[in-house]
C-alpha cells in the first residue's frame, strides 16, 4: 500500500511539472508581447482612465508617465481618498491638456468601490478607446503606442495586459511574483482566444476596451459587485459574443503591486476565494496539493529517489525561467526561485484569508 501511494504521488507530481513546462514553453512562443511604438497620427480618440484611492505614494511616481503619452485626455478619479491623492493629481495634471480629476460620489448599494469608479470615470470619458489603468502601474515611453498597435492587430474588444513586476524588497518578493508564474504556466495562451468565457483572463492593472463594446455590455456595471471584477469582465464580454485578447507588457510597463508581505497577503487574499471557483474545499485542495509537490519533496529523503531531486529541481527552477521571460533577469529576480520549498507555507495567510466570510480592502468590507 505504501508503494503504490509513492507511486502515484511521483506519478501526479510529474503530471503536473509536465503540464505546466508544457504550457509554459507553449507560451513563450505564442503568448503576444507590447513593444514601444509612435502613436500613430490616425487613431480613435484616446481616454486613459485611472481610478484611485489613497494612491499618492504611487501616482507621485507614475501619473507623469501617462500624462507623457500623448492620449486625448488623461482623467483621475479621487475614490474618497484620505492621504491627499486628489490635491497631488491635480498638481500633476496642472497645465496637461486633457487631463483633469474627478471628485468620486459615494458608493451607491450594490456596487464595490472599483467598478463603481470605473463607471464613473466611463461615463466622464470621451475617447473611442477607455483604457483603465492603475494607480501603481508606471508607464514608459512608447506605451500607449504599443497599447493601440495590439487592439488594432487583435481585433479585440477588450485587450488586457500584464505589466511586468517590480518588486524592491524581500517581503514583496515572497509570493506577489506567483502572478506571472500562475499566468505563464497555468493558462496556454491559444487556449485563451477560444470563445468559451470559462476560457477568459483579465487583469485590472490594465484594460483597454473598444467604447462601442464597453457601453453595449452596460461598461462596469456588468460586474458591479465583484471583487475579481477583472477577470469576471472577461469572462461576460465573452458570454456576450465579444472578443478577448492578452498581452505581456514587456519593457513597456511595470508595476510595483504590493510593498510588504501583509500587503501582499491581504491583496490576494481578497481574490483567493473567487479564483478557486468560491469553493472552500477547491482551496484545501489546492494549499494541500502546493504543499505536496513543492515542501514535501524536501521533507523526505532523496538518497536513493531521483525522482524527488527532479521534483526539487522543478520547483526551484520555475520562478526563474519566468523570470527570464518577462524581462525580470536582476540576480535578485533570480534568485527568488529559492523560494520554493516555503512559498506554500508564506501562502497560508492568503488561503485562511480566503476562508473568512467577509474581506477587506482599502477600508472598505466585502461579502466572500
Amino acid at each position: 500500500m505504501k508503494l503504490d501511494l509513492a507511486r502515484a504521488y511521483r506519478e501526479a507530481a510529474r503530471g503536473f511539472f509536465t503540464y505546466k513546462a508544457a504550457v509554459f514553453f507553449l507560451n513563450v512562443l505564442t503568448f503576444p508581447r507590447l513593444r514601444p511604438r509612435p502613436v500613430p497620427r490616425e487613431r480613435p480618440r484616446v481616454s486613459i482612465l485611472i481610478p484611485a484611492r489613497d494612491e499618492a505614494h504611487n501616482l507621485v511616481h507614475t501619473l507623469p508617465g501617462v500624462l507623457a503619452q500623448g492620449a486625448d485626455e488623461v482623467l483621475v478619479l479621487d475614490d474618497g481618498s484620505r492621504d491627499g491623492t486628489g490635491g497631488l493629481a491635480r498638481r500633476l495634471c496642472a497645465g496637461v491638456p486633457g487631463a483633469r480629476v474627478l471628485c468620486g460620489e459615494g458608493l451607491p448599494p450594490g456596487w464595490h468601490g472599483k467598478p463603481w469608479a470605473c463607471q464613473q470615470l466611463a461615463r466622464a470619458a470621451t475617447g473611442d478607446v477607455l483604457i483603465f489603468t492603475d494607480a501603481d502601474v508606471r508607464w514608459g515611453p512608447g506605451a500607449l503606442g504599443a497599447v493601440l498597435a495590439e487592439l488594432t492587430r487583435s481585433d479585440a474588444d477588450l485587450l488586457s495586459v500584464w505589466p511586468r513586476q517590480r518588486n524592491v524588497t524581500l517581503g514583496e518578493r515572497l509570493i506577489t511574483p506567483l502572478v506571472e508564474v500562475v499566468l505563464l504556466t497555468f493558462l496556454p495562451a491559444p487556449g485563451l482566444r477560444l470563445p468559451f468565457p470559462a476560457a477568459s483572463a483579465a487583469n485590472g492593472q490594465l484594460m483597454a476596451f473598444r467604447r462601442a463594446a464597453y457601453d453595449r455590455l452596460g461598461g462596469h456595471a456588468l460586474v458591479r459587485s465583484e471583487v475579481l471584477e477583472d477577470v469576471i469582465f472577461g469572462q461576460r464580454l465573452k458570454e456576450r459574443g465579444g472578443r478577448l485578447a492578452l498581452a505581456l507588457a514587456g519593457e513597456c510597463m511595470e508595476v510595483r503591486m504590493y510593498r510588504s508581505y501583509p500587503a501582499s497577503v491581504a491583496g490576494f487574499g481578497k481574490n483567493v476565494y473567487r479564483v478557486h471557483l468560491r469553493s472552500r474545499a477547491v482551496l484545501a485542495v489546492s494549499i494541500g496539493w502546493h504543499l505536496a509537490v513543492y515542501t514535501l519533496p524536501w521533507l523526505l529523503p532523496a538518497r536513493r529517489a531521483r525522482w524527488l531531486w527532479a521534483l526539487r529541481a522543478a520547483g526551484l527552477l520555475e520562478r526563474p525561467l519566468v523570470s527570464l521571460v518577462t524581462g525580470r533577469r536582476r540576480p535578485a529576480d533570480l534568485a527568488e526561485g529559492l523560494l520554493s520549498p516555503v512559498t506554500p507555507l508564506l501562502a497560508l495567510p492568503v488561503y485562511l484569508r480566503g476562508l473568512r466570510r467577509q474581506v477587506g480592502w482599502k477600508g472598505r468590507e466585502y461579502e466572500q
